[in-house]
């Protein structure tokens, strides 16, 4: 693989890069921003979201769901944000992750303490139906972070970030989850945000380790991309699915939120398989 290009620099603290209708968006928590980036290198601020973290994915009518605060929300006819879901009845503290499957269910996950400097407590993943009903799914997981769904919707993959590990859990035709095993046993990594290509094989930021790293099922490391800050998570897109998005930053305990270093970067590189969802 080549050396990572940097494509966008002078971030506070960019995370959730996500793929969607030809753009590059991601979600810069310093700033309170949800950015959207086209192939012509030109980006505008989308919405403004007043919440820490927030993490966003789209619904399958094209709709943009944000996870801020105890809420779920999702864009109206006027792009306005508006209550989807109530997490808070589940968990009254922050959540972290989202991902929506091929049914239009979305996964949410909450660390269950807080971060940083709170005392650890096991997270939780809760299911969102398109009704935006909510409940827990999954319990008992060490810092829950990046979540993938396979493209057969049958497996959702959750990074455990204080486990070193992937976890996988088979989908129930109602949206629960069952038969939990490790995916990946990664030998001291810390995954944070993760993707899936087309292979098989996960990609995963690594925030204390400064690296982005491409994992086989079982485990095996395929590739290594070493970075000179943390990677906090990863996205596959492109214009054929296979240029890999790199949110990148110095990570300094809460210090790092804050909008004044602005040492936050999205890196690019051209990765060997594309995005496991590609058309």
């Amino acid at each position: 693989m080549s050396e990572p290009r940097l494509l966008i620099a002078d971030l506070a603290f960019p995370e959730s890069p996500r793929w969607h209708r030809n753009r590059l968006w991601f979600c810069d928590w310093g700033a309170r921003e949800i950015i959207g980036f086209d192939l012509q290198g030109q980006g505008k601020v989308v919405v403004r979201v007043e919440s820490y973290p927030f993490c966003i994915d789209w619904l399958l009518d094209g709709r943009l769901v944000v996870v801020s605060g105890t809420s779920l929300l999702r864009s109206g006819p006027d792009g306005v944000l508006e209550t989807y879901a109530d997490l808070e009845r589940i968990a009254n503290n922050n959540w972290n992750d989202i991902v929506v499957d091929g049914r239009g269910n979305a996964y949410v996950n909450n660390i269950s303490f807080a971060f940083p400097g709170g005392e650890f407590a096991p997270g939780i993943i809760a299911l969102v139906t398109p009704d935006g009903s909510a409940r827990l799914v999954a319990d008992d997981i060490a810092f829950p972070n990046g979540m993938v769904v396979t493209p057969d919707n049958a497996t959702l993959i959750v990074a455990e970030s204080y486990g070193s590990k992937l976890t996988a859990f088979e989908i129930e035709s109602d949206g629960s989850l069952s038969n939990r095993r490790t995916w990946a046993d990664l030998d001291g990594g810390a995954p944070d945000g993760i993707c899936l290509d087309a292979e098989g094989a996960i990609w995963y930021g690594d925030v204390p380790n400064r690296r982005c790293v491409r994992v086989a099922e079982g485990g095996e490391v395929m590739q290594t991309i070493k970075l000179d800050r943390g990677c906090f998570a990863c996205m596959l897109g492109g214009t054929r699915g296979t240029t890999l998005f790199l949110t990148t930053n110095e990570w300094r305990g809460a210090a790092s939120l804050a909008n004044e270093e602005r040492a936050g970067q999205v890196l690019a590189v051209e990765a060997p398989a594309r995005h496991a969802g590609w058309p």
